[in-house]
C-alpha cells in the first residue's frame, strides 16, 4: 500500500528522472524483499481502482496499459481524421479518460512548409533537461536545472501521418506507459482537465462584476456542476486567468474606457460622456450618463445624490433636480445655489445634508465611549432617523436627551441643531420626495453601497462595469414590482397592526379616524377618507409617494375597494416610460406636482358645504333691498312701483310723442300752403 501511495506522489506531484529511477529501484527491491509469499509473481496485475493494467519485463519493468475505456476512444493504426487538429484532440481525450496527459512534440514539414506527419506523446516522455555550466573555461560542472518537470522517458504516443489533403491517419499508436495512471479521483488536477472553457472564463468575468472573487466563484461553480472534479479547473486557474485579464487591460484602462465610450456615443446619441486629462494626458475626470439614466432622471428625477468631488456643472440632464443631497462640503453649499438657481422654465433646487455623515461624526465629536457604550445613539436615533414627529417634537426629544446625559453647552451638537432643517427628516415631511433621500445613497451610505461592487484594486474598466452592476441593483429596488411589495406590506401592517381609536361623523362625504399604530408604540395618527381620496397625519404619501397603513386601514374601513387614482403616483406605473421625450422639460415631473399640490393645499379634499352652513352663510349677507321702494321682499326686477311707475312713463312718452308730430305736419302743411298760394 505505501509502494502505491508513494508511486501516486511521484506521479501526481512531479520528480526527476534521477528520483524516478531512484524510486523505481527502490520499489522494486522491496518487490523482491517481500517475495517470501507476499508478493505476486504473475506478469500481469490489475491495480485496485481498475482503471490500469500493469505488466512486468522479463527485466522487471513495470508497464501500464488503460483499461475500461470505450473501444470508440483507443486509437487503432489507420484511423482517419479530416484534420491533424482532429487527431490530436482525439489522443488528448484518450488521454484524459485513461489518466495521463498529452503533448505535441515533433513535427515534419515537406518544401513547402506543410506538415507531413505530427508526434503526439505524453507529458512525460523524455527526460529533464541538464545544464551545462563552464567556469573560468577550465572546469565544468552539471547541474540539474530546477523544475516541477516529472518526465521519465514514457514512451506512449501516436504519430499522424498525411495521407491527401487534409486527411490524416494513425501510423503509430504505442500503449504502454511506463508509469503508474492518475486515478479518477485524481484526474481534476491533471492538465488535461484543466484547460478553462469559455464557459468557465465567462463566469469568473461575471461574477467579477458583481465583486465576488476567484475562490468564492470556483466553489460557486462546483455547486453548479456537481463537484470540484467536474469545474475542469482548479482555483489557481481562475486566479491567473484573471490575473492575465488585468495584464491584458494594464495602463490602458482610460483609454480604452475612452473608446468605449466614443463607440457608445457614435451608435447612441443619447449616451453623454465628458472627462478631462493633464498635459501629459493623464486622465483626470470621467462623466458619463447613458441612455437610460438619462431618460430615468427625464421621468423620476427628483432627487439626486451629489459627491463633493464631482463637477456641479451637470450638462448631460435636461432639468434641475428638486433636491440635492451632499456632504458638509462648503464649497457645494455654495456652488449648488448658483448652479441650480430658479430660471425661466425650471425651479431652484432644494439642498439638504446627507443625515449618514452627521451621524458618523458623533462618535468623533462626543467620543466612543458615549456613543458606543451606552444608550446614547439609540435615544437621538429615535428623534433624529424618524419621520413622523412634528418639527417641535423633534427638538423636545433633541433637548430632554442632551439634558440627560448633560451636554445642553457642546457647541458642535448646538451647531448640528442650528442647521437642523437642512437634514432632519421632521422638517422634510411636507417637501415631497424628500423621504426618499435621507442620505447620499438612499438609506445608506454611497461608499458603502458601492463597496458592494467594487474594490480600491480594480482598474477603471472593472469599476465601470461594476458601477454597472450597482446601477442595475438600484433600478431593480425601486421599479413597479418593488413597489407593488412595498404596498402589499403596508396593506397587510394594516389588516393587523393599527387600531381605530374614533370615528368622526360623516360630514359632506368625508370621515375622520384616529388610528393607533402598534408598531410606533401605540403613536395615534388622524385619517381623513372619501371615496376618492385619503390624507393622513404621518404624511407617507407626500414624502415617499407611497400611501400608508394608516390610510389603508381607513379606506378598509369606509368600504372603499380600489385604491384612488389620486394616490398612485405615475411613477409607479408600467406605463410611466410610454410618456414622450423632450428636450425642455417642466422641471419637476407631475408626480412632483401632484404631491406638491397636496402638501401646499392640506388634504386635497373638495370643500363641500353643509345645508346649515349655507343657511347660516346667507343669514349674514346683507339684506337686498329694492332700489324703488327700498323693499327687502322684492327685487328692482319684480317691484310694482317699477312697473306703475313704467307704465306711467310710457303713456307720457306716448302723449309728447303725439304732440311732436302733429306739430311737425301743422309746419309742413302751411309751408305746403304759401307755396301754392305763391303758384
Amino acid at each position: 500500500m505505501i509502494i502505491e501511495d508513494l508511486l501516486r506522489i511521484s506521479s501526481n506531484q512531479g520528480v526527476s528522472s534521477v528520483d524516478s529511477s531512484h524510486l523505481s529501484r527502490l520499489i522494486n527491491d522491496s518487490v523482491s524483499d517481500c517475495a517470501n509469499g507476499s508478493t505476486d509473481h504473475s506478469n500481469s496485475t490489475v491495480s485496485d481502482d481498475a482503471i490500469s493494467k500493469c505488466t512486468f519485463t522479463p527485466s522487471g519493468r513495470r508497464y501500464y496499459v488503460p483499461i475500461s475505456i470505450d473501444e470508440a476512444c483507443i486509437p487503432v493504426v489507420n484511423k482517419l481524421f479530416d484534420s491533424m487538429v482532429e487527431g490530436m484532440e482525439f489522443y488528448q481525450a484518450y488521454g484524459r479518460l485513461s489518466g495521463f496527459n498529452t503533448r505535441w512534440s515533433t513535427e515534419k514539414t515537406d518544401d513547402d512548409t506543410n506538415i507531413v506527419s505530427k508526434y503526439v506523446v505524453c507529458s512525460r516522455a523524455g527526460f529533464n533537461e541538464k545544464k551545462l555550466i563552464v567556469y573560468n573555461k577550465k572546469s565544468s560542472q552539471v547541474k540539474r536545472r530546477r523544475t516541477v518537470s516529472n518526465r521519465c522517458g514514457c514512451g506512449a504516443k501516436i504519430i499522424l501521418r498525411v495521407v491527401s489533403g487534409k486527411t490524416y491517419r494513425i501510423s503509430t499508436f504505442v500503449e504502454e506507459q511506463n508509469h503508474d495512471l492518475v486515478p479518477k479521483s485524481g484526474r481534476q488536477f491533471m492538465r488535461v482537465d484543466r484547460q478553462m472553457s469559455i464557459i468557465s472564463q465567462k463566469f469568473v468575468f461575471d461574477a467579477t462584476n458583481v465583486n465576488i472573487g476567484v475562490s468564492k466563484s470556483h466553489s460557486f461553480m462546483k455547486e453548479q456542476v456537481g463537484g470540484y472534479a467536474n469545474v475542469g479547473a482548479t482555483v489557481r486557474d481562475f486566479r491567473n486567468f484573471s490575473r492575465d485579464l488585468k495584464a491584458y487591460v494594464g495602463e490602458r484602462d482610460a483609454q480604452m474606457i475612452i473608446n468605449k465610450f466614443k463607440a457608445k456615443h457614435a451608435s447612441c446619441e443619447s449616451f453623454y460622456y465628458a472627462y478631462d486629462v493633464y498635459s501629459e494626458d493623464h486622465l483626470t475626470k470621467l462623466f458619463w450618463a447613458n441612455a437610460v439614466a438619462r431618460r430615468n432622471y427625464e421621468l423620476y428625477g427628483d432627487a439626486v445624490s451629489f459627491n463633493a468631488t464631482f463637477d456641479t456643472n451637470i450638462k448631460a440632464m435636461v432639468h434641475n433636480p428638486v433636491v440635492i443631497v451632499t456632504d458638509q462640503c462648503p464649497a457645494m453649499k455654495q456652488a449648488i445655489p448658483i448652479s441650480f438657481a430658479a430660471t425661466d422654465e425650471f425651479p431652484a433646487t432644494r439642498h439638504r445634508l446627507c443625515m449618514w455623515h452627521i451621524m458618523e461624526k458623533f462618535p468623533m465629536k462626543l467620543g466612543n465611549y458615549l456613543c458606543k457604550e451606552t444608550d446614547f445613539m439609540e435615544k437621538m436615533k429615535k428623534y433624529i432617523w424618524s419621520s413622523t414627529l412634528e418639527p417641535a417634537e423633534f427638538e423636545k426629544g433633541w433637548t430632554s436627551v442632551l439634558k440627560e446625559v448633560k451636554l445642553e453647552g457642546n457647541r458642535w451638537l448646538w451647531e448640528m441643531f442650528a442647521i437642523r432643517t437642512s437634514w432632519i427628516p421632521a422638517f422634510f415631511r411636507d417637501k415631497p420626495m424628500f423621504g426618499l433621500m435621507r442620505t447620499t445613497s438612499r438609506s445608506e451610505s454611497e461608499n458603502n453601497f458601492f463597496s458592494q461592487f467594487h474594490r480600491q484594486s480594480d482598474s477603471l474598466c472593472e469599476f465601470y462595469l461594476r458601477f454597472g452592476s450597482a446601477m442595475d441593483r438600484q433600478r431593480y429596488d425601486y421599479t413597479p414590482v418593488q413597489f407593488f411589495y412595498k404596498i402589499q406590506q403596508e396593506i397587510l401592517a394594516s389588516c393587523y397592526d393599527m387600531r381605530i381609536q374614533d370615528i368622526g361623523p360623516l360630514v359632506d362625504g368625508v370621515k375622520c379616524y384616529i388610528m393607533k399604530d402598534v408598531l410606533m408604540k401605540d403613536k395615534l395618527f388622524e385619517v381623513k377618507v372619501s371615496q376618492n381620496h385619503a390624507d393622513c397625519s404621518c404624511k407617507k404619501f407626500v414624502m415617499y409617494g407611497i400611501l400608508c397603513r394608516h390610510a389603508f386601514c381607513a379606506l378598509n374601513h369606509f368600504e372603499v375597494v380600489k385604491i384612488p387614482r389620486l394616490l398612485v403616483l405615475n411613477r409607479w406605473s408600467r406605463t410611466a416610460e410610454n410618456r414622450p421625450s423632450s428636450s425642455k422639460f417642466v422641471g419637476v415631473s407631475d408626480d412632483f406636482r401632484k404631491m406638491e399640490t397636496i402638501s401646499l393645499m392640506g388634504s386635497g379634499f373638495k370643500r363641500f358645504v353643509s345645508q346649515r352652513e349655507k343657511a347660516i352663510k346667507e343669514g349674514n349677507k346683507r339684506a337686498r333691498k329694492c332700489k324703488f321702494c327700498q323693499s327687502s321682499v322684492h327685487d328692482a326686477r319684480t317691484c310694482p312701483q317699477k312697473n306703475n311707475s313704467s307704465a306711467a312713463d310710457a303713456e307720457k312718452n306716448k302723449s309728447s310723442t303725439e304732440k311732436n308730430k302733429s306739430s311737425t305736419w301743422d309746419v309742413t302743411g302751411e309751408a305746403e300752403v304759401d307755396s301754392g298760394h305763391e303758384d
